[in-house]
């Protein structure tokens, strides 16, 4: 609605307020949902949705990986130190 009215007056100033009292919301909250769809469209500079969601899921699995690799390492460790043959301090 935001978006439509702002196409057919040509101004945005106080759009998101009067729109936000019809639809009985919080401007603040209108005003985010409007940025966040600006975004999305691509007609605003920033990270979209679906970007930022992945982003989220690449950061979960770099942090499991990098788990892992700890855990491999230190069986590694233990392992080669067992194979070893002399004896621990």
């Amino acid at each position: 609605m935001v978006q439509e009215i702002r196409r057919e007056s040509g101004s945005s100033h106080g759009v998101i307020a009067r729109v936000a009292r019809d639809l009985g919301v919080g401007a603040q909250s209108l005003s985010g949902w409007v940025s966040r769809a600006d975004i999305d469209s691509g007609s605003r500079p920033g990270t979209s949705s679906a970007d930022a969601q992945r982003i989220t899921e690449l950061t979960r699995e770099n942090k499991e990986l990098r788990r892992a690799n700890d855990i491999l390492k230190a069986a590694s460790v233990f392992f080669a130190t067992e194979l070893d043959g002399r004896p621990r301090k």
